[in-house]
């Protein structure tokens, strides 16, 4: 198996940089992606970065993770606390996982505190803005 690294967004990530941006900055999420192809690149990781809004969508791309790629880092935003189908397909590819948000969910409304995805990860990274990507990278490589 290659070091392929998924990196997976969720639903309305893909407005970052005009969505609340006192909760998650002016940086886009297409920002983000060349951030993590560079750092990719220095960790001889290749990353395979991609955004949906559908849950469906994102539990098929896990699936199919499975003896194709290393890891996933994945920011599942609002279905961290409402997708028990994203965690079921997380744990099932039994690949090493580190959950990322950009806004730190437990300084929260109290709803985010709870996330379905967590228990499944081997890492959790909140509350440290786009370079939550960085640093799950980097613990990434050291998982595999």
């Amino acid at each position: 198996m290659s070091d392929k690294i998924l990196i997976l967004n969720g639903p309305n990530l893909n407005m970052l940089g005009t969505r609340e941006p006192g909760i998650y900055g002016m940086t886009t999420l297409r920002d983000i992606e060349q951030q993590c192809i560079k750092k990719g690149k220095e960790l001889k990781l290749e990353v395979d970065f991609r955004q949906t809004n559908h849950e469906g969508e994102l539990i098929e791309w896990i699936q199919k993770a499975s003896g194709e790629v290393s890891g996933i880092i994945i920011n599942p935003a609002s279905y961290s606390h409402t997708s028990i189908g994203t965690a079921d397909a997380l744990s099932a590819v039994g690949l090493p996982v580190i959950e990322v948000h950009i806004s730190n969910i437990f300084a929260r409304e109290t709803f985010r505190h709870h996330s379905y995805v967590s228990p499944v990860a081997s890492g959790i990274i909140c509350g440290l803005g786009p370079n939550g990507y960085i640093l799950a990278l980097n613990a990434l490589r050291e998982l595999i």
